[in-house]
């Protein structure tokens, strides 16, 4: 919830716990906080820093918009695309001997799932990451197939030619935007 004045926050912080009760919920602890979250003054290094703060697997910053605006804007959260990448990291291990056709099928199909969720305007930096990272994790499991063979990247580069993973691609949600501007 975004709150203009932080003596209504905090209102509402007091009150929020006995009205989850009724209908036998709680307020986790360390999830539940107060963050000051307002327009900068003056342009500085806001993103990642003090002012921002981490939702739905988001972090949610300000930054200067083309206009010279400020807006806020959403990236990828570190820990949710550590844990993404770890998770693809474990999957390739554990599959790395089952056929590439399969391989490819069931990697192109995280690789979309990553992208339905995380593809949101001014996103698509993190998002190319998460699939450059995906190709290097594959090249190097495959390469873990055998002792001897060694997978270099131009042999890697004809896989993929003929497996190619998808573009790195944006999804348009009316939905997530409603959040976001709700959050403000």
């Amino acid at each position: 919830m975004g709150f203009a004045l932080e003596e209504d926050a905090r209102r509402v912080l007091d009150v929020l716990p006995k009205r989850f009760e009724k209908y036998g919920l709680k307020i986790h602890p360390d999830k539940t906080r107060l963050v000051e979250f307002r327009k900068p003054k003056r342009f500085g290094g806001s993103n990642g820093g003090p002012g921002s703060f981490d939702f739905l697997g988001f972090t949610h910053y300000w930054c200067k918009s083309r206009k010279g605006n400020w807006a806020v804007k959403r990236k990828t959260s570190k820990k949710r695309l550590s844990r993404a990448l770890k998770t693809l990291r474990e999957w390739l291990r554990k599959n790395r001997h089952i056929r590439l056709q399969e391989q490819h099928k069931t990697l192109c199909q995280k690789l979309i799932g990553h992208f339905n969720y995380y593809g949101i305007k001014g996103n698509i930096t993190a998002i190319a990451n998460f699939v450059d990272e995906a190709k290097r994790l594959w090249k190097k499991w495959l390469g873990r197939r055998s002792q001897r063979a060694v997978l270099t990247w131009e042999a890697m580069e004809k896989k993929l030619e003929r497996f190619p993973l998808p573009a790195p691609r944006l999804k348009r949600s009316k939905h997530r935007s409603l959040a976001a501007t709700c959050l403000i």
